[in-house]
């Protein structure tokens, strides 16, 4: 029976004692181990530096706590030097003008960030309304700058904060409002005060343009279509001199807007009804995608062909019809401001399926035609000319002489009279050269040299002479809307270009890229859910990232802006059917402060900081930007610390991001959100 216990685990069954023993003895010997390893190991040590600054002086005492060895004793400095922990630089720039003794060096990246607002609960949610702001939350701003020491004694200063502007600045527009240089014209008979006149070098803004007081943020497309707020455009003018044609009415906190023009004032649609049925082949949204609307007014000839699948870009000078492009854009609507006078406006040539023109006081005839010349030079071959004024339909000696002249005009410009309805009308530009080859000699205008380029605009006077249209028919054989969106034209292969023999490749891989990156855009950042009508991308390319918006069904429309250092792909942008101009981003934009709702740059700061500081884009960046708004910039590692730098000094909340290729890719993404500021 003893040894069947004993087999049955009574072995274990001894006194307490001698478990307890052996416990003890396990004990003894892991800590006799574990010390006996860890004395070959350097300790760790704790140490820290406060500074006292004086009057005269500055001292620094330090403190010294080493754990867990008290009683040992180690060599400071020595230790310090040998160490081989780096302190990583902080790019991140430092808002208190006084700097901090030590910098820290910055938490480590992580590749996948998140934002958002914490709701009721507590919880962080990213369901929200990126670009809305609450008008009560606003910064108190100023300006200060840092003084950092170089070596060699040299103290270097760096702006942390750049200032607002006087409120008397609210509306600048640095290359038109340049009264100094404005003054010293020798003539402004031709319009000469209307055009680009930007400071000298060293005289461009340098402060935050702020809000006009009561700022509110945008009524939201389509309602905006009808009525903005008063605050954001408190100018009257307007319905003084236009409200009895249906411009524009005040309605107490409210501009609104019942959609008529001078020469249509029952309302656009009704107008735009009538032009369809006197040229049926228009077709408004099939043969006809874009439109140039000159001295458009509030924009509501643009504003109703948007419904018809049509995009216009409404064009007028900053003249006496006091802000008219700056009602156009609060109310979402494309414009710019742009005037006929003594130099190209800033579209290739072929750009426009139709160019309207009611009542914008431009004398055509003037100077041999030289206006109409620039007509002709944008207008698409078969495109047509819609002309609504005066000497249409009245019968008055000196209104029909105009007519005559025009008609003559039109004539020698081989511009085919296709009809007149009413106060309308229309002549259709040739398909190609016979008519003008076919002319007598010595006909005037002249035919414009061979080695002209139409499509050369920035900075290039008006030339008297027709531009020819190439002999491969290139810019008069392209498709319907919308399958040209998609369509490689045939310009395509007309651009000054790297790559000849893939550039349809190139065109579809582009369209391709940018699908997916918006797509991903849309899905990760909620674009859909936040407002956003008014865009712009900053470098565009063959416009690829306009057409991935369109193709997401998207409801804004985009400003595709081509940068005078790169290739002029803005024939092959109007021939997909999109809009865009010619620019230089080492100078200021023509549009009005708070005009844009999304600002897209994509490679844009690593080519240009090669010509130009990147602040002064950015500053300009910033101009043009709706409080709300939202910046977009995918660029090289190399530009993105400056670029955080420049965006926290004006006031944005910055946000960078790895690309979808990873932590290690040699591109990141910069968003900015920018927020009401005032002083």
């Amino acid at each position: 029976m003893r040894s069947d216990s004993l087999s049955n685990g009574d072995s274990f069954r001894f006194p307490s004692l001698f478990k307890i023993l052996s416990f003890l003895f396990l004990a003894l010997t892991f800590f006799y181990f574990g010390k006996h390893w860890s004395d070959g190991y350097q300790q760790l040590i704790f140490f820290s530096t406060t500074a006292t600054t004086q009057t005269s002086s500055s001292s620094s005492s330090s403190s010294v706590s080493l754990s867990p060895n008290y009683n040992k004793h180690f060599d400071i400095s020595n230790l310090i030097d040998n160490n081989d922990t780096q302190t990583i630089p902080d790019h991140t720039l430092n808002l208190d003008p006084t700097p901090s003794p030590f910098n820290p060096p910055p938490p480590p990246s992580d590749s996948v960030q998140r934002f958002g607002i914490v709701d009721e609960n507590g919880t962080m949610s990213d369901q929200f309304e990126v670009g809305d702001f609450d008008p009560e939350y606003v910064d108190n701003w100023g300006n200060s700058t840092q003084v950092d020491d170089g070596d060699g004694g040299t103290r270097s200063f760096r702006i942390t904060k750049f200032g607002l502007c006087p409120q008397n600045m609210s509306e600048y527009i640095p290359c038109l409002d340049n009264a100094d240089a404005i003054a010293k014209l020798e003539s402004t008979e031709r319009g000469e005060k209307f055009e680009r006149h930007c400071p000298d070098a060293g005289r461009a803004f340098d402060c935050l343009i702020p809000p006009p007081n009561g700022y509110q943020t945008p009524i939201p497309w389509p309602r905006s279509r009808d009525e903005v707020w008063f605050s954001n455009v408190p100018h009257t003018r307007l319905v003084e001199d236009k409200g009895g044609q249906n411009w524009i009415t005040r309605d107490k906190d409210k501009f609104r807007f019942p959609g008529g023009g001078t020469q249509f004032i029952h309302g656009a649609d009704e107008y735009l009804d009538h032009i369809s049925k006197m040229i049926p082949d228009i077709a408004f949204g099939l043969h006809t995608r874009v439109v140039l609307d000159i001295g458009c007014g509030v924009a509501s000839f643009g504003a109703y062909l948007l419904s018809r699948n049509v995009i216009t870009m409404s064009i007028a000078p900053k003249d006496v019809h006091e802000n008219q492009i700056q009602f156009a854009l609060e109310r979402g609507v494309p414009a710019m401001v742009s005037a006929f006078a003594t130099h190209r406006l800033l579209y290739p040539s072929q750009a426009f399926d139709l160019i309207h023109c009611s009542r914008c006081r431009i004398n055509w005839t003037r100077d041999d035609g030289i206006l109409l010349l620039e007509v002709n030079r944008m207008l698409r071959a078969g495109g047509y000319f819609a002309w609504a004024a005066q000497p249409v339909y009245k019968h008055e000696e000196v209104l029909e002489e105009q007519w005559e002249e025009m008609l003559n005009l039109t004539t020698r410009l081989c511009w085919e009279f296709v009809k007149k309805d009413g106060y309308i009308a229309i002549w259709r530009k040739p398909l190609n050269n016979s008519c003008y080859l076919n002319r007598e000699a010595a006909t005037k205008p002249p035919l414009c040299d061979q080695n002209d380029d139409p499509d050369r605009v920035w900075n290039v006077n008006l030339k008297p002479c027709i531009s020819r249209l190439p002999e491969d028919g290139f810019g008069g054989n392209i498709s319907d809307w919308p399958a040209r969106l998609h369509t490689p034209p045939g310009r395509l292969q007309t651009i000054q270009y790297d790559a000849y023999i893939s550039r349809n490749e190139l065109f579809k891989a582009e369209s391709k890229y940018w699908n997916e990156i918006i797509d991903s855009y849309v899905r990760a950042f909620h674009w859909k859910s936040f407002r956003l009508r008014n865009v712009m991308d900053m470098k565009a390319g063959f416009g690829g990232f306009a057409a991935a918006l369109i193709d997401l069904k998207l409801d804004c429309w985009v400003l595709n802006v081509v940068p005078v250092s790169g290739s002029n792909t803005l024939p092959v942008i109007y021939d997909r059917g999109l809009i865009g101009v010619m620019h230089d981003w080492c100078e200021p934009f023509d549009t009005y402060p708070r005009t844009y709702d999304l600002l897209h740059a994509a490679g844009l700061f690593s080519v240009e900081r090669k010509r130009c500081n990147m602040s002064t884009i950015m500053l300009e960046m910033d101009r043009i930007l709706r409080p709300g708004g939202r910046v977009y910039i995918r660029d090289s590692v190399a530009v993105m610390d400056e670029l955080q730098d420049i965006g926290k000094a004006m006031g944005w909340h910055v946000n960078v991001r790895d690309t979808s290729e990873g932590p290690h890719a040699s591109y990141k993404i910069m968003m900015a959100d920018k927020i009401l500021l005032k002083a």
